[in-house]
């Protein structure tokens, strides 16, 4: 018995002694880390003997510290925003026509960037939503039913109005494809839209379109958006796919209709998008054919995308400056948007008098009626908001993966 009690005191002993050594094992190894790149910092010329030693004796951490400087430079490089000069910009959009002219199935694929001109913060660019983030930085505040289509959203739905655009497939959330008239049957809106809520239980699915961003209460995995459905009762969802979900509405995602387009696809332009998450649905993007029966990949960004290499063109440009030097190349006129031809306006349901104060977002105003902007008779204070998607599954996300870690 008393060897077996000894047996399990040195057991432990040895344990501890050994959890011991790992700790200052690393911290040792962390101490190295920290000289060596005190010494790397300076310029060789003002190294001393001691410093000069030093890296000679620790060339992998020297090794490491630069191939880890590389990545930094890399990403760096990546998140840069670049502008094409004046004449390239003028050329390539020349040869961008070309290319609408000449294809049989132009499918459009549009991103955060298509929106920024109407004061939507998009993602990934210097002051996006996912760059503040990372950063730490709070998000700044937005009210989006107060934004309307972009010049770039009006010429897409020209293009698609003189057949030059057979499809589009939005990243966008925002509603404004619908609000510039372009057809419902010709849009995907891949993550939401977020004037839309519907209900799940009825069959079909029964769609609300309303004149506010329904997303207030909403989150990752918490669709609710606490309204009823007036034909069953059941609570009504919004139509936002969040980081990190899989959407599975039919409408307003539209799949189908963006899986069909892609295959009869031969040209792709896409606007304003990083193409980081667009790259993951492999069935947009025909990598299942020969390289030389993919269609042809024009893109238009300020930044890198992970498409670049494959691209037949690649435009560093803002979106509404090219499409306004396109449609001159193409001869056609840009159509201005007129609120009172919103469809949002026709489509929208009115909500049930028990839920007039079910919200506190601004609503979108008729206009005849935009100084009285209140589904509410009584007065209500406009509020500064963002969207219900802005960022929360992304945060989220990286602390489930800090826990995992």
């Amino acid at each position: 018995m008393a060897e077996e009690q000894d047996a399990g005191v040195s057991s432990r002993t040895q344990r501890k002694a050994l959890s011991k050594a790992k700790i200052l094992q690393r911290e040792s190894e962390r101490e190295v880390f920290r000289l060596v790149g005190r010494v790397l910092k300076k310029p060789e010329s003002q190294r001393s003997e001691e410093e000069a030693a030093a890296l000679l004796l620790h060339r992998d951490t020297v090794e490491e510290l630069c191939k880890r400087q590389v990545r930094r430079n890399v990403l760096k490089r990546k998140q840069e925003e670049v502008f094409d000069g004046v004449d390239e910009l003028k050329n390539k959009v020349r040869q961008l026509a070309v290319a609408v002219k000449q294809a049989s199935h132009l499918v459009v694929y549009t991103g955060a960037g298509i929106s920024t001109a109407a004061s939507i913060p998009d993602y990934r660019g210097p002051n996006g939503v996912w760059t503040q983030l990372q950063k730490g930085r709070a998000i700044s505040s937005s009210d989006l039913s107060k934004a309307e289509p972009t010049l770039t959203h009006m010429c897409i739905k020209m293009l698609h109005k003189e057949k030059l655009v057979k499809h589009v497939v939005s990243q966008n959330c925002d509603g404004l494809h619908l609000r510039s008239g372009l057809p419902r049957h010709t849009l995907s809106e891949l993550h939401g839209n977020m004037f839309i809520e519907v209900c799940t239980s009825c069959s079909p699915v029964r769609e609300y379109v309303r004149l506010f961003d329904v997303t207030e209460r909403t989150s990752l995995h918490r669709h609710g958006t606490g309204r009823k459905c007036s034909h069953c009762g059941a609570e009504l969802r919004d139509t936002i796919v969040h980081f990190g979900e899989r959407g599975t509405l039919e409408q307003p995602l539209n799949w189908r209709g963006a899986t069909e387009a892609a295959k009869m696809a031969d040209v792709i332009l896409c606007l304003g998008s990083s193409l980081k998450v667009l790259k993951k649905y492999t069935s947009l993007w025909c990598m299942n054919r020969p390289a030389s029966k993919r269609p042809k990949l024009y893109i238009v960004n300020l930044q890198w995308t992970p498409k670049d290499d494959l691209a037949v063109l690649k435009i560093h440009g803002k979106c509404d400056d090219v499409m306004r030097l396109l449609m001159e190349e193409l001869n056609l006129q840009i159509p201005a948007y007129n609120r009172a031809d919103d469809p949002i306006f026709t489509l929208a349901t009115p909500l049930q008098l028990e839920e007039v104060q079910s919200h506190s977002r601004e609503v979108v105003a008729p206009p005849n009626d935009q100084n009285d902007c209140s589904d509410d008779p009584e007065e209500q204070k406009p509020t500064s908001v963002q969207g219900g998607w802005f960022g929360r599954g992304y945060g989220k996300g990286r602390q489930k993966k800090k826990k995992v870690a």
